[in-house]
């Protein structure tokens, strides 16, 4: 049995029976990251000492009955921008290069009290902002697939170490469809839950209203069972919500048979590249063979949907970045004048040039005299957005979309023109603007091997349906190989 092609619900049986040791499930991930690092780059740290002695607690723990949940002695990797006790959090910015949290993200402590065990931290675009995983301040993240290509953002490094087999699940974070994305071109599942489903607290905020933790994973069960461990209301966190479904394993049964699923119009239009639509055809087609009922509608606003989201999460970016002064934590620029002048070099040298960009973006939205013209009527389309959705769900199950425009381009194509990354976000931020849930999951490849995937998208609070509906898609589908199974390594 070669435990690094076990899904985290086989690999967690298996060690529950003592069929295998967490210890070897820990040196398997720890190998295959040694094997791999060197070309996809994915973790920014693993520290070994900390990795061995958390083993030998789990170890105890399963042994006692403290940790019997379905993931106990799983290996995982985390987002860098999720607060880790005692380890490293940079957001992969220099800005931060140097700053260990005194806490964990609530999300953390409960993949803690799951009994699972955190290698490390994954690489990701700046404080989350980018579609490409190419602004980290510390090198590029590439795609195992093809290393000539980009693996999606900004949780680019959590969906490569799952897509190289260096960890068997990871925690990114979503904001205008930072999980979906590079999950698409990475070829693993990756979800965004409904807003407040999982605690943001520990989680370094780009645009609050907007960003939320999810899970990814080689398939859809192993994605469902990490949502259901760290999905919850917390106090700590006033966007929060307590809700009383959150057993969301149940719905991983059924098929598609009345399923009603809605693809909206505007996402077949000018801008969808040949063979994601030949992807999505294809399957539309082998979901009407097993009884869902597929139609396409117009969901209307799909034009907006680009302008307003970049305009609210950079207002909200320019708020939440300006804590970041070189006064408590973080970097301070070595030789300054005065207070102002420290202010200004530090951050000047700490950010950089997309992190830059957004600032002062969002300054200029929240100006005297442009906050009407630009962000009130921002928030405004919004609102309209969520409505727009609200109707789509009244008539259908779900929605059916592409997660994005294309297959991963290449390394460095993206960054000579922003626009045109920005317009890579336009399936995935309406959903964030919502705040609706949804899962993104492998559909088929491109003419070159890239993966292509498709997202399930579902009404707010609603994700055992999309679940459900993944999970029986999947099935039809059959495996779908991972990155590091089809070059063998």
């Amino acid at each position: 049995m070669d435990l690094k092609d076990l899904s985290a619900l086989e690999l967690s049986t298996a060690i529950k029976k003592g069929e295998a040791g967490v210890e070897e499930a820990v040196k398997v991930s720890l190998e295959q990251i040694k094997k791999s690092e060197d070309t996809v780059h994915a973790f920014l740290e693993t520290d070994e000492e900390k990795v061995y002695q958390r083993v030998k607690e789990v170890e105890a723990g399963i042994a006692s009955g403290k940790y019997s949940g379905p993931l106990a002695g799983v290996p995982i990797a985390v987002k860098d921008n999720i607060c880790t006790k005692g380890r490293k959090t940079t957001c992969a910015s220099k800005i931060l290069g140097n700053f260990v949290p005194p806490y964990d993200a609530e999300a953390v402590k409960k993949l803690e009290e799951a009994g699972m065990i955190i290698l490390g931290k994954t690489n990701m675009d700046e404080f989350a902002m980018g579609s490409t995983s190419e602004t980290s301040a510390f090198g590029i993240t590439t795609n195992p697939w093809d290393q000539t290509k980009v693996p999606g953002g900004s949780s680019g490094g959590s969906c490569a170490a799952v897509a190289a087999g260096e960890a068997f699940l990871a925690l990114g974070s979503d904001t205008g469809g930072s999980i979906r994305q590079p999950s698409s071109y990475c070829g693993v599942v990756g979800m965004k839950p409904t807003y407040g489903t999982v605690s943001r607290y520990g989680l370094i905020a780009y645009a609050s209203s907007l960003d939320q933790i999810g899970p990814v994973a080689k398939n859809v069960a192993d994605c469902t069972a990490l949502l259901e461990a760290i999905s919850g209301y917390d106090k700590k966190d006033s966007t929060s919500i307590e809700r009383n479904d959150l057993n969301f394993t149940e719905a991983l049964n059924g098929d598609l048979n009345g399923v009603r699923v809605g693809i909206p119009t505007e996402y077949l239009s000018e801008g969808l590249d040949e063979d994601v639509k030949k992807t999505l055809q294809e399957t539309v087609e082998l979901m009407r063979a097993n009884g869902a009922v597929v139609e396409e509608f117009s969901l209307g606003l799909v034009d907006y949907v680009i302008p307003a989201y970049y305009i609210i999460a950079s207002a909200e970016a320019s708020s939440n970045l300006a804590r970041f002064d070189g006064v408590k934590y973080g970097y301070r620029a070595e030789k300054f004048e005065g207070l102002h002048d420290m202010y200004k070099k530090s951050r000047a040298q700490g950010f950089g040039e997309e992190v830059k960009r957004r600032i002062l973006l969002g300054s200029f939205v929240l100006s005297s005299g442009y906050y009407d013209a630009y962000y009130l009527k921002a928030l405004k389309v919004k609102a309209m957005i969520k409505k727009a959705f609200d109707d789509a769900f009244a008539k259908y199950d779900m929605i059916l979309a592409p997660a994005a425009p294309s297959t991963a381009p290449k390394v460095g194509s993206s960054l000579q023109d922003p626009l045109k990354m920005y317009l890579s976000d336009v399936y995935t931020a309406g959903v964030n603007l919502a705040g609706l849930p949804a899962i993104s999951v492998p559909a088929g490849k491109d003419r070159n091997g890239m993966p292509v995937g498709l997202q399930f998208i579902g009404d707010c609070f609603k994700e055992k349906k999309i679940i459900q509906a993944a999970y029986a898609y999947e099935k039809i589908r059959g495996v779908f190989p991972m990155a590091y199974q089809k070059e063998g390594k």
